[in-house]
């Protein structure tokens, strides 16, 4: 069964999410794996790859200091602790994905997920946020632009990508998702808007 990266990513949200907050109300029955568990459950059979949501939801749980870190510098404008739950945790994805798994998933793929479910499930300047945010990390990152072709295919060009098919790249399903990324690469998205205010952590 082919996997679903893209709902996996949704279910690693909401899992990160109730899992960071219980964290904070000092919750000494919380548990990741569990939280994990019950997200998935009603899309087990849709999903396929729910090793890819417990290795995620871990890794990046594991690593949010660090990531928080990383973060700071590249919106100084906006405390981490101070925006909002949802946008925290889809940069924290986003970044540990671009950062961690570029051998894995083409970088800008990464970006495009973290946009879109910043559109999905944060504010109405969450999307525009999160690629700033996430586009001046692929550039501090130093990612080169054959890295988005993915790890089989990194000598093609654009052109023989977008003739040939390559899986990777059409991770991105929608033409503002491949837009937002090449805003972040350029530098020309918004991020004056900045994020949804803290309402929830």
């Amino acid at each position: 069964m082919a996997s679903n990266r893209h709902l996996g990513r949704v279910i690693v949200l909401q899992s990160l999410y109730e899992y960071e907050l219980r964290t904070l109300a000092h919750d000494p029955e919380v548990d990741l794996d569990i939280i994990v568990a019950k997200n998935i459950e009603p899309y087990e059979k849709t999903l396929g790859d729910t090793e890819f949501v417990y290795n995620l939801a871990h890794q990046v749980s594991q690593n949010f200091e660090q990531l928080d870190k990383v973060l700071q510098p590249m919106a100084p404008e906006w405390p981490i602790d101070s925006i909002s739950a949802i946008d925290r945790n889809v940069l924290r994805m986003g970044l540990y994905e671009l950062s961690e798994c570029r051998d894995k998933i083409p970088p800008k793929v990464a970006i495009n997920e973290a946009v879109e479910l910043a559109k999905a499930f944060g504010s109405d300047n969450s999307s525009r946020f999160v690629n700033g945010v996430l586009g001046t990390a692929y550039k501090e990152l130093g990612i080169s632009e054959e890295e988005n072709y993915g790890p089989n295919n990194k000598t093609k060009t654009k052109e023989s990508a977008k003739s040939g098919g390559d899986d990777g790249i059409q991770e991105s399903r929608a033409t503002d998702e491949s837009k937002s990324a090449d805003e972040s690469e350029s530098g020309q998205s918004d991020k004056s808007d900045g994020p949804a205010n803290k309402e929830d952590a």
